[in-house]
């Protein structure tokens, strides 16, 4: 169990702390389910569209089917909403995830911000960040961004 997990293990056992941490199996999906939510709502609103696109996203990657990502989504807003910042949602995702995941999960947040047609500049700061977390240099957070985002017109993007 992630040291984060043991702690709010503990702080619900000392102090009454109203919600029990994910199950072992369950947690790096709904940490980066959550990590996604977070994207979504960096400007402070889950929007339809951004919702579409996230259940769209976890079909198939974290949920076998639609129903399920949509179910995966409220259990990540709740999750998200206990969460402090991004980082601790890596801390859960695990340092030992594949070099090929950790892009996959950096893209799909790319995706995500950019599910309104256009990438704003706290969306494009907070994913920057992420890809930081997750242990990428600036060229391959830029490679992924750029793949990510191929088909989002420049004038929609921050500069870089």
């Amino acid at each position: 169990m992630p040291l984060i997990a043991r702690l709010r293990a503990y702080a619900a056992e000392m102090f009454g702390a109203p919600v029990s941490p994910p199950d072992a199996g369950d947690e790096p999906h709904l940490a980066a389910a959550a990590l996604l939510v977070h994207v979504a709502r960096v400007d402070g609103t889950l929007a339809a569209v951004e919702r579409d696109r996230l259940a769209r996203l976890l079909t198939h990657r974290f949920a076998p089917t639609e129903a399920a990502a949509k179910a995966l989504i409220e259990r990540a807003i709740g999750f998200d909403d206990q969460t402090r910042d991004v980082a601790e949602l890596v801390e859960m995702i695990g340092r030992d995830v594949p070099e090929e995941e950790r892009r996959s999960l950096l893209g799909l947040a790319w995706a995500v911000a950019a599910a309104d047609g256009q990438v704003h500049e706290f969306e494009d700061d907070l994913v920057w960040r992420l890809g930081q977390l997750l242990g990428f240099d600036d060229a391959a957070i830029t490679a992924t961004r750029a793949v990510a985002l191929a088909g989002l017109p420049a004038q929609q993007m921050p500069a870089r």
